[in-house]
């Protein structure tokens, strides 16, 4: 795929599925709300590889899927009128969650519809699925600069976007580029919290 060397980016291929999935594994394996949804750690990797790239195979095709030169950090956008699972994906979703988790299932799929039912419907808008840093790669800033160059190319569209931070303690780093906390859902058991976040188009 095309690179943009302004950004130090290139948008992903179906070539790079399996990096992606590989970088977002890593990256969310002691996220709160993500090892909360997989508790044991000693099969969350694979539960983590299976369940992403179920996210990465849904998004790739809409072009919108980013990834630094050196494969360091990744985001993936859902663009306006558009889902975040194909309809194939999608039926997947139940039947893996209840193999892997079992009764935890329920839970889960409780957590999966509230963020379904707290994301805005309107108006159209950049919804960032994921944004991911390799734990190789942490403290250099490389997932905050690709998202802020990600922003830049949708503020040229003149778009509003979308983020759930999912780790809280990532709040004040979108709220530096312009997000804004405009709600906020729990777990089904109150721990852990996920924020809802807007920006205006600028």
């Amino acid at each position: 795929m095309p690179s943009d060397p302004t950004l130090g980016a290139r948008r992903a291929g179906e070539a790079d599925a399996a990096q992606l999935t590989e970088l977002f594994t890593l990256a969310f394996y002691d996220d709160p709300t993500w090892s909360w949804a997989f508790p044991d750690p000693g099969r969350r990797i694979d539960q983590h590889r299976a369940w992403w790239g179920l996210y990465v195979r849904s998004a790739i095709p809409y072009g919108w899927v980013w990834m630094t030169e050196d494969g360091g950090a990744a985001s993936q956008w859902i663009p306006p009128g558009r889902t975040e699972l194909s309809e194939e994906d999608e039926a997947l979703v139940e039947p893996f969650l209840r193999d892997q988790l079992g009764a935890h299932a329920d839970d889960v799929l409780t957590l999966v519809e509230r963020f379904d039912s707290n994301h805005p419907k309107e108006p159209p808008h950049y919804y960032l699925s994921l944004l991911g840093t390799h734990p190789d790669h942490r403290g250099h800033g490389k997932g905050m600069a690709l998202l802020a160059a990600n922003l830049a190319l949708i503020d040229e569209e003149g778009m509003p976007a979308y983020l759930e931070s999912s780790n809280r303690a990532n709040d004040h780093r979108y709220e530096s580029l312009g997000f804004t906390t405009v709600g906020e859902f729990e777990s089904p058991h109150g721990e852990p919290t996920v924020a809802c976040m807007w920006r205006d188009a600028s």
